[in-house]
């Protein structure tokens, strides 16, 4: 009897998932330490703009164990970290910024010695005014880098001809990462001047480019290693490089180990969060409610330094019409210097803060029209052949198809029935439900970074070693790139080692951001098993038969020759080859192909791909208190093929929940002195159990469709989160069902104190 073997190269979950329950996972501050370590701390700015009058810490370095105190003039290279915009340096020197801002290093034998000295710096500032507002800053003409437009038809001229106008006003909030393995780094001093970094960082290449900076060396002597991030949701992807370039430069300087991990009240005050906007718009509708013309303009909230805030702002103009398509489009955005900390990427990237926008400009029309919002959504839903203002032509769009198979799933008209009837039953509870369509692109935006490296090497044993640039910090891309290796090969994945992230195996990463880690770093690492695959079936071909044509293959570890097996499984032909000196080793690059941007134009095809999906989220308001429910979310998600259902899964709950967080109860909020007020977990709240959907229900559209992306399996990293703006639109319509003319603004987060206000406004 023939019993088909089961495919051996599957993996269903994620890898490192044992390793976590166990707590056998390492991260930077579980790697054991060299004799002799230093710990760092960081005296910070307690004013938000000043010069600095007076410093002196002198009694500070009287403290038993302390060894040094760094300032600015310490530095051996640059005083410089800024990535995009070279504005930022990395400790403050003679004028502060921001609260938090770093002004000097403390070296100490031990923390509590470092925390006591720091108790002992003496300080005073010249106060000079304080910004916080993004439009405040405009007005004043205090912008990190050039404004930018994009425009398609004439946004202006149709909007004249509209039967429907509206303009109106939207504001997002900040976003506090809250990844639970903080900021961190420790390095130590290696052989021909060289020094060795464990970051905790996103971006591997620019933690290395800036140690070498901040230590004027070349980058070929600093080595970086990441092991694996807790968490990192963009907030590591360049302002890790600030917390390693601390650690080396001590190390550097004292030819010692060195530490530098900030506890989460000290994480929290230094760095930056997800970028605020505030912003204005007009839309325009004909008879059919068809949207003829929009126009928006975004006041982004920099913070006191570029950081990323430049790229995340191109993003927003990307994603400023969403799935929808709108002949005449104006939409400027600009990025303002306040005296808050760099604001820096988060899940989204600028693509989230755009889509609000849109989609309060749609539901203020529909409102006043006097029809349900989603009847505006659904009519002007994207199909293949929509130019973006961006001027990508859509190809392969699933935004009808993902709404209408949830309209299907879920009856929508079922759904609003229900909906009225229960509000007409109950005085004090109210249910308010909303559809949140998403359309978001894939790729880096800036082209160049579209790239990426691995190094695979088979072991005569038959065992495999990978290494690629990307990094692991729980959305399960160890087990993506473990998948690409054992299905290249045919081999049982347990066969496979994956190596942390290192810049000396591989080099010149882009970071594990944009949604993008999987299908670059996975692209490449293909590249690479091609490579080896490509002299082992020519190896097969030379000792096994005289046609080049035949077609070889390994499949569960059996290699075949036009499907039927052969003598050789991978083991022997991993030995045989390797006693015939054939290179068992490769170095795969990738780079996507198709993409451009001209950005002196604001035209170009800058996305691989887009991913598409739909949302209904359902909620219930308790009209006495404020507080509120959300009842389920239930989504349509174009996930193409997905390589790993269980790990894209995750990805798609734990962004909508981290979306909802980001729309209901995440307020960051400053003081007019520019000081964090929500510093700590007792000020800032998160979702936890009691605040998640009662249901979350994912469903994954079939999309066979050709695409860019690894093994056909798009990205999930971003989209969802874009998923849980609905909640927003939810709580709204669930407010003004209990009250009609309830004063309540399109600015998130709605939270239970905002809505009680809307309740009885």
């Amino acid at each position: 009897m023939n019993v088909k073997k089961p495919d051996t190269t599957r993996i269903s979950g994620n890898v490192d998932a044992p390793g976590h329950v166990t707590g056998r996972s390492v991260y930077v501050d579980d790697i054991p330490v060299i004799e002799g370590m230093v710990h760092v701390k960081v005296f910070d700015s307690a004013v938000a703009h000043g010069k600095i009058s007076f410093l002196d810490y002198s009694a500070a370095e009287q403290v038993p164990g302390i060894i040094r105190i760094f300032s600015a003039k310490d530095i051996p290279g640059e005083n410089q970290i800024g990535g995009i915009i070279p504005d930022e340096p990395l400790l403050a020197d003679g004028e502060v910024h921001y609260c938090g801002q770093p002004v000097l290093l403390i070296a100490a034998d031990t923390a509590d010695a470092a925390e006591m000295a720091i108790r002992k710096i003496e300080i005073s500032f010249t106060p000079l005014p304080v910004i916080t507002d993004p439009r405040e800053a405009f007005k004043l003409g205090q912008l990190l880098s050039p404004s930018r437009v994009f425009t398609l038809g004439d946004a202006r001229s149709n909007l004249a001809h509209c039967k429907y106008v509206y303009s109106g006003k939207a504001e997002t909030g900040a976003q506090e990462q809250l990844y639970l393995e903080t900021q961190g780094a420790y390095a130590y001093p290696t052989e021909s001047d060289g020094i060795k970094v464990y970051s905790s960082t996103q971006g591997p290449t620019q933690v290395q480019r800036t140690i070498a900076r901040v230590l004027g060396l070349g980058m070929n002597r600093v080595e970086v290693d990441v092991p694996r991030l807790g968490g990192g949701f963009g907030g590591k992807e360049d302002q890790a490089s600030s917390w390693a370039a601390m650690a080396a430069m001590v190390s550097w300087i004292l030819k010692r180990p060195a530490k530098c991990i900030p506890h989460r009240m000290e994480d929290m005050r230094m760095t930056g969060k997800r970028n605020p906007y505030s912003s204005d718009y007009t839309i325009g509708l004909d008879e059919e409610f068809r949207i003829i013309a929009f126009e928006a303009t975004f006041y982004q909230n920099g913070g006191a330094a570029a950081d990323l805030s430049p790229a995340i702002l191109e993003r927003t103009l990307f994603h400023a019409t969403n799935s929808y398509h709108i002949p005449n489009v104006k939409v400027t955005a600009h990025s303002c210097k306040t005296n808050l900390p760099p604001n820096t990427a988060f899940r989204g990237f600028g693509g989230p803060q755009g889509m609000f926008v849109i989609e309060a400009a749609i539901d203020q029309a529909a409102k006043h029209i006097g029809v349900d919002t989603t009847v505006i959504q659904r009519k002007n839903l994207m199909d293949d052949g929509t130019e973006f203002p961006y001027g990508q032509i859509v190809k392969d769009s699933e935004a009808i198809n993902s709404w209408d198979e949830l309209d299907a799933h879920c009856d929508l008209e079922k759904v609003r029935a229900e909906t009225v009837s229960f509000n007409a039953g109950n005085r004090f509870l109210k249910k308010g439900f909303s559809m949140m369509p998403v359309c978001f692109g894939i790729s880096f935006t800036n082209t160049m970074m579209n790239q990426a490296r691995a190094l695979v090497h088979v072991y005569s044993d038959g065992t495999v070693g990978v290494s690629t640039g990307a990094v692991e910090m729980g959305q399960g891309v160890n087990t993506k790139m473990i998948q690409v290796a054992a299905e290249s090969f045919g081999i049982d994945p347990a066969k496979i080692k994956l190596e942390s992230t290192n810049t000396t195996r591989v080099a010149n990463t882009s970071p594990s951001a944009a949604s993008s880690t999987a299908d670059l770093n996975g692209k490449a690492l293909l590249d690479a098993c091609n490579q080896i695959l490509d002299r082992l079936y020519a190896f097969v071909k030379t000792e096994l038969t005289d046609n080049e044509d035949e077609t070889v293959e390994i499949k569960n570890e059996v290699v075949y020759i036009n499907e039927e097996a052969t003598v050789f499984n991978w083991t022997n032909l991993v030995r045989q080859a390797f006693l015939k000196r054939i290179n068992l080793s490769a170095k795969g690059h990738y780079a996507t192909p198709i993409i451009h941007f001209d950005k002196s134009i604001e035209k170009g095809h800058p996305f691989a791909y887009h991913v598409y999906g739909t949302a209904l989220t359902r909620v219930t308001v308790d009209c006495l208190r404020g507080t509120y429910t959300i009842d389920s979310v239930q989504v349509m998600h174009d996930a193409g093929i997905s390589m790993n259902g269980p790990v894209d899964l995750g990805q798609c709950e734990g962004g909508i929940v981290q979306g909802i967080g980001w729309m209901t109860m995440e307020e960051v909020i400053y003081n007019e002195e520019g000081k964090l007020l929500s510093n700590a977990l007792s000020t800032y709240k998160i979702p936890d159990i009691y605040s998640v959907p009662a249901k979350i229900e994912v469903q994954f559209l079939k999309n066979e469709k050709p695409s860019m992306a690894i093994l056909k399996s798009k990205a999930v990293g971003e989209p969802p989160l874009m998923y849980g703006i609905g909640a927003f639109f939810a709580l709204r319509n669930a407010v003004l069902a209990f009250n009609e003319n309830a004063p309540i603004p399109y600015s998130a987060p709605l939270t239970p104190e905002k809505v009680l206000m809307g309740l009885y406004g």
